[in-house]
């Protein structure tokens, strides 16, 4: 997208604070003597509340946009500003404060950590940092939100796929970040747990106000955001919202 659509983009949630924005990232990686360029001038803005999914066939450069998103990777130019604060050039210990502070990161795998229960695991991310509050009481409360206060002392092995989502899902809200960033947080479940888990998304960003930001492959999941960006060949090629009207133009 270019700044003229950028700057119309910005204009049609004018109204919205905004949280996230990224403007013309390039990641390239070396192989060989050649260069292989991953994404190709990205730019788009993100405003507090918003639900948006970014789709994008399987190479396209979504999950790259969705580690440098999160903070986990650089781009090879551009910029990413979280509210307001510019974290390209950051040190990696810059980085790591705003990460634990600003941005939470649900996994497809869920990444729990095994020998601790569901209540331990919301915690952990309370334990770096500063925050307000209890740890514990912290995590009883999201896990109450994801509908888990029975499984408080339960480790993940002893939960469903769809109840371990939840946990991870809690773990990400628990320093009240920014905004939440899933990859493919349903595509490890079935149709049953996955409709559950999008209800529980849209249900949580009405409850809490948060902003979430989605890749997936599953267009149930991309018509239900506010707006679908979609990655084609390491570039947006459009960007619609939830009406079908197209915002890329």
């Amino acid at each position: 997208m270019d700044d003229a659509h950028l700057q119309q983009e910005s204009r049609h949630r004018a109204d919205k604070e905004l949280v996230m924005e990224i403007v013309n990232v390039t990641k390239s990686l070396p192989l060989g003597r050649e260069k292989v360029e991953i994404l190709k001038g990205i730019s788009f803005q993100v405003h507090r509340g918003e639900f948006v999914s970014i789709v994008g066939p399987s190479g396209s450069g979504k999950s790259t946009l969705l580690g440098i998103l999160a903070g986990l990777d650089t781009p090879s130019s551009g910029r990413v500003l979280i509210d307001g604060t510019d974290i390209t050039h950051m040190t990696e210990s810059k980085l790591a404060a705003v990460r634990n502070s600003k941005i939470g990161v649900v996994f497809q795998a869920y990444n729990l950590i095994a020998t601790l229960t569901a209540q331990e695991n919301v915690e952990v991310p309370l334990y770096v940092g500063k925050h307000v509050g209890s740890p514990s009481a912290r995590a009883k409360e999201l896990l109450a939100l994801v509908g888990l206060s029975h499984r408080l002392s339960h480790r993940p092995n002893q939960l469903s796929g769809g109840e371990q989502q939840r946990v991870a899902i809690a773990r990400a809200l628990a320093t009240d970040p920014a905004f939440v960033i899933a990859d493919e947080p349903t595509g490890n479940l079935d149709a049953n747990n996955g409709e559950h888990i999008l209800q529980l998304i849209s249900q949580l960003r009405d409850q809490t106000g948060k902003t979430f930001i989605i890749a997936t492959h599953d267009p149930i999941i991309a018509a239900q955001a506010d707006r679908a960006i979609r990655i084609v060949d390491g570039r947006i090629a459009e960007i619609v919202a939830r009406d079908g009207a197209d915002l890329s133009k």
